[in-house]
């Protein structure tokens, strides 16, 4: 039955989609995030639905009469840069074999996510996606949390085997990414019965993320939770949310839970934390050795090891977007990477600044803080997870670029700024009583 519902999800939406192609980055967002055919059992399983959306997006596009302009701001155009310098250290990887596949995975997804800047150019659109994304991932968190309350946490919660959240530490940074955009869910919500929903969306996310006895993921979640209550406008009610998912965790988490945290201060002691040090030595001694292009997607094997780590026998996977974007693209992607995280946090920084004290332009102010969130939790957890090329990640960083954009849109439509009719160097926009108001889209 799971198998016949997916095929009538999709393919049912296949025509939809000729008419409106934005529809095609809704259904491929709930078929990337909450990978709903990795549920079912039979003929469902391995079939290329996201592939087939992709296609009849793109061609629904190209018939249709949707606006076909990538919005070339800073951050788009140095995420296009990023991925012309991953093709060029797959040309030039240690394992052809291993890097090509991975490039071109990462191809379909970054063409996914250019595509969603040039669909998804309105708020409902926005809201939309961030819904769904929400959702998709926060079925598994509501589950987790569920599933870890009732076992009393003696299990962990891992995603749908064979994806990007398939183990309990990508499961866990996927939920501390996701529980920001519940809240700007529960920011907007209009009726009273939808925020108590999304707040209780939010506490079994936080349960599925202590569930997954990730250690990383602790770490991040403890930094998303900081930087969550320093940015939400409700301070009170956030910090009363916090305390009471604290005191659930400390209450159900048993004894188990609590030593293997614990190692987090001994690291020194525990053969998974060694294993990780060592793998980031590696990265790091391969970077001296080919600073410019690094080795290549899945760099990180056996003779790898045997050639540039401390301990050439202890073979690890490196558990770091940072060193894994530095062994295998060099400190030119490995900058290019950290780039456009920080364009993308001033995006962010420009859009709660001007958008604010606007009442009309509040939405994306709020949209942007929980992005900056979602981004601290990505960051954080990051640190011990190699999951550079997360689509999630990449997807937000869309959707800001978006919330700039359209806030833009807006401001002009309401008349709050003039627009210059030539393309130049990004000028400010000029009141018509003087007040200069800067360029959302540009910077």
């Amino acid at each position: 039955m799971r198998d016949i519902f997916v095929f009538a999800v999709v393919f049912g939406t296949l025509p939809f989609i000729l008419g409106k192609p934005y529809i095609g980055i809704y259904l491929w967002s709930w078929l990337g995030y909450m990978n709903p055919h990795r549920l079912a059992w039979g003929f469902a399983y391995n079939f290329p639905f996201a592939f087939i959306v992709a296609i009849v997006t793109l061609a629904a596009l190209v018939f249709s009469r949707e606006p076909r302009r990538v919005p070339w701001t800073r951050e788009s155009i140095v995420l296009l840069m990023l991925i012309l310098w991953m093709l060029v250290t797959t040309i030039f990887s240690l394992y052809p074999q291993l890097a090509w596949l991975q490039m071109e995975k990462v191809a379909k997804i970054q063409l996914m996510i250019f595509l969603t800047m040039v669909l998804i150019n309105t708020r409902e659109k926005l809201e939309t996606l961030v819904l769904i994304i929400a959702l998709s991932l926060g079925f598994y968190g509501i589950k987790g949390g569920i599933f870890t309350i009732v076992h009393g946490g003696a299990y962990r919660v891992q995603g749908p085997y064979g994806t990007f959240i398939g183990g309990n530490n990508e499961m866990a940074l996927a939920l501390i990414m996701t529980i920001p955009l519940i809240w700007y869910l529960h920011l907007n919500a209009k009726k009273i019965w939808m925020r108590h929903s999304y707040t209780a969306a939010m506490f079994l996310c936080a349960i599925a993320v202590i569930g997954s006895q990730s250690r990383g993921a602790l770490v991040g979640g403890v930094a998303m939770g900081v930087f969550l209550w320093l940015k939400t406008r409700n301070k009170l009610f956030t910090g009363l949310v916090m305390a009471l998912a604290v005191v659930a965790i400390l209450a159900i988490m048993p004894a188990e839970w609590h030593a293997r945290m614990s190692t987090i201060d001994t690291y020194q002691n525990d053969a998974s934390a060694e294993g990780r040090i060592n793998a980031w030595w590696t990265a790091f001694n391969l970077s001296k050795d080919r600073p410019l292009v690094g080795g290549g997607f899945d760099t990180f094997q056996p003779a790898v090891f045997e050639a540039y780590a401390p301990d050439p026998y202890n073979v690890h996977d490196v558990h770091s977007i940072y060193f894994e974007m530095l062994g295998e693209h060099g400190y030119v992607g490995f900058g290019l990477f950290m780039l456009l995280a920080w364009l993308t946090w001033r995006k962010g920084a420009r859009i709660i600044r001007e958008c604010g004290k606007d009442p009309e332009r509040k939405w994306a102010a709020d949209l942007a803080r929980m992005l900056q969130v979602s981004m601290v939790g990505f960051a954080s957890a990051g640190a011990f997870l190699g999951l550079a090329n997360f689509d999630l990640y990449y997807h937000l960083i869309a959707i800001m670029v978006m919330t700039g954009v359209v806030a833009l849109k807006q401001s002009s439509a309401a008349g709050k700024v003039v627009m210059t009719p030539i393309r130049t160097a990004p000028q400010p926009f000029v009141r018509s009583g003087g007040d200069r108001i800067n360029r959302i889209s540009q910077d």
